[in-house]
């Protein structure tokens, strides 16, 4: 029983960045498949796969990293709305991160996104992470 599953995802995601695997496989859910869809689109991550294995299925997310150097894409992943503090955004508070360089992913009302899109949709939401 995991009590806050989208830490867990953001620790096995940093977990295997800090082990410089090419490969991590996290228990799925839908909000975990749309965080993965985020990443993708951003160019955080080189690719994923959902599985339909057992109950719950998994996420295979292949990492990104830079060719010649080997720095990893994600460079910093942090949680930011907890189960017991839950940190809400609306379109005048949206936070930007690394003054606009790295992404904050936010559940709103009209899906999982970025906080650029969130502001160009003027909707609001729950921050669930800092990306960069």
């Amino acid at each position: 029983m995991n009590t806050d599953p989208i830490a867990d995802y953001l620790t096995r995601v940093r977990n295997a960045i800090k082990a410089n695997h090419r490969v991590v496989e996290i228990p799925a859910s839908n909000l975990k498949k749309e965080i993965t869809k985020v990443l993708f689109d951003k160019g955080y991550i080189a690719n994923y796969k959902f599985e339909e294995n057992g109950p719950q299925g998994s996420i295979k997310i292949a990492l990104k990293y830079h060719p010649i150097s080997k720095i990893p894409a994600i460079r910093t992943l942090t949680r930011v709305s907890k189960p017991g503090l839950r940190k809400y955004a609306n379109v005048d508070s949206m936070p930007r991160v690394l003054n606009g360089l790295g992404i904050a992913i936010l559940s709103t009302s009209k899906g999982v996104m970025t906080d650029k899109e969130a502001r160009l949709q003027n909707v609001g939401g729950e921050v669930l992470c800092y990306v960069y």
